[in-house]
């Protein structure tokens, strides 16, 4: 499992943890999670919340009347540590 994919399990498995129904997707450069967020949610789970997507890469929230809140976060795949990388043609 590539370290991201650890990572984000790791944040999903504490999501979990808070009571929270997590999904988990890899994409190529980064791993997501999701949780949607009850209405009901006290302050002091918000900030538990936090505190865990606060270790991801990215993260933010969408609210809508629709659909009501969902939660993501992202955690990017680590970059190879091989000096100056600028892409192709690019590299010395």
């Amino acid at each position: 499992m590539p370290a991201s994919e650890s990572r984000a399990e790791d944040l999903a498995a504490r999501l979990s943890a808070l009571g929270l129904a997590t999904r988990v997707e890899p994409h190529s450069t980064y791993t997501s999670i999701e949780v949607e967020v009850p209405e009901a949610l006290p302050a002091e789970s918000w900030q538990e919340v936090l505190e865990v997507v606060a270790e991801a890469d990215r993260f933010g929230l969408f609210a809508s009347s629709l659909t009501g809140r969902t939660l993501w976060a992202a955690v990017n795949e680590a970059v190879p540590a091989t000096g100056d990388v600028r892409g192709p043609g690019r590299q010395r």
